[in-house]
């Protein structure tokens, strides 16, 4: 005999506790490693629309303005839309060549996609889950067919925008149902309806908080999601859902860089 004692092996008892302690722990663990993940993912967010608007500044400094919004063209016979981020086929939801802002952004595939969202959008194009303040900075031209060719309501020129800091020029996408790519300020109204407003508002799917890039290049991240002042209960659930989407800020305050 070796004289070495018997090694006792764990009884039932014993080893439900332990299963129950590893339980409790892992339980324990999931939820701050899906919160670490979650804050990765909002700070890859907020990295993509710094260089959203990086490339929008280099594309200004080149032009002169900055990048337009959308604007419609009768291109061999073939009505084409083109947008800050893509040119496609109007009615055959093709994608035909990249937008104004690929040229100026290194991966924008990967750039122009927040890694949160992975729903629909309101466009044929990749849903980006990206939104541009098309109301005050890029250039929007409305559609008139069969021509195509309607007004165009102009953004503010670069040498105009005074609060650089505290105006938005990209952000978090959102309205009822999906998200969307121009962003509306709350109060202008030109030329389009308080619903067409409504539903160019933020989503606040960041810790419920909503990623902000300014028109000087810096990002930043707003809390409370505002419903603006001319708001009705049918805007707000049938065109915003809010307040899991929202304003940044009640008027046009966080909107107009002049």
């Amino acid at each position: 005999m070796s004289g070495q004692p018997a090694r006792r092996a764990m009884s039932m008892v014993e080893l439900i506790v332990v299963i129950a302690v590893l339980a409790l722990l892992l339980g324990l663990l999931l939820p701050v490693l899906s919160v670490v993940s979650a804050a990765g993912r909002s700070a890859q967010c907020a990295s993509n629309l710094r260089q959203m608007a990086i490339a929008a500044q280099l594309y200004a400094t080149i032009f002169d303005a900055w990048p337009p919004a959308i604007r419609y063209e009768l291109v061999d016979g073939e009505l084409q839309q083109q947008a800050w981020d893509w040119v496609s086929n109007l009615f055959g939801g093709q994608l035909l060549s990249p937008g104004p802002l690929w040229k100026f952004t290194d991966n924008p595939g990967h750039v122009m996609q927040c890694p949160v969202y992975f729903g629909t959008t309101n466009f044929a194009d990749p849903f980006t889950g990206y939104d541009y303040n098309t109301t005050y900075i890029g250039d929007e031209e409305t559609l008139v067919l069969p021509h195509a060719s309607g007004p165009v309501r102009k953004g503010v020129p670069p040498a105009r925008c005074r609060r650089t800091s505290s105006c938005a020029m990209f952000g978090d996408g959102g309205r009822a149902g999906g998200t969307h790519k121009f962003m509306r300020a709350p109060l202008n109204s030109e030329g389009q309806g308080l619903d067409m407003i409504y539903s160019g508002g933020q989503a606040f799917r960041h810790f419920r908080s909503t990623n902000v890039a300014f028109v000087d290049g810096h990002t930043g991240s707003v809390e409370k999601p505002q419903p603006g002042e001319l708001a009705t209960g049918q805007l707000l659930e049938g065109s915003m859902d809010y307040p899991q989407n929202g304003f940044l800020s009640n008027d046009d305050d966080a909107y107009d860089p002049r």
